[in-house]
């Protein structure tokens, strides 16, 4: 089956994989899975929910996870500070090349070693 939508009013309902951008696919497909969650999937995990937001629409995203998160486990993957402060955890996942070998790095943080880690995201450098 389609999904045909109408983003605004008075427009003609049309294919949503044809019409929507990155970021109205983003909200819809949260709408969707938060309509679909329930105990029998006791964890979500949302690559990037956020792409191709940001503002007002990126908090509206963060207030629904967080709803979400409040009745079952939620994963977000973002590189949007904003959401990554609302996270009651925070682990940063990078990639290391040793040997020449790549690995994933996971590390949880916490404390100064969180705040250090989301003014990066900012873009700032961290005053010591």
């Amino acid at each position: 089956p389609r999904l045909l939508w109408a983003p605004n009013p008075g427009q003609p309902f049309q294919p949503l994989e044809e019409i929507a951008s990155g970021g109205e696919l983003s909200r819809v497909l949260l709408a969707i899975i938060g309509l679909m969650a329930d105990a029998d999937n006791p964890t979500l995990i949302f690559d990037e929910v956020d792409a191709g937001i940001g503002g007002m629409t990126l908090n509206k995203v963060a207030d629904r996870l967080r709803s979400l998160a409040s009745v079952q486990q939620v994963l977000v993957i973002t590189h949007w500070p904003q959401l990554a402060a609302q996270g009651e955890t925070h682990f940063q996942v990078r990639k290391e090349v040793l040997d020449g070998a790549t690995f994933t790095r996971c590390t949880a943080l916490n404390g100064t070693a969180r705040e250090e880690e989301l003014q990066r995201m900012t873009g700032g450098a961290w005053n010591t």
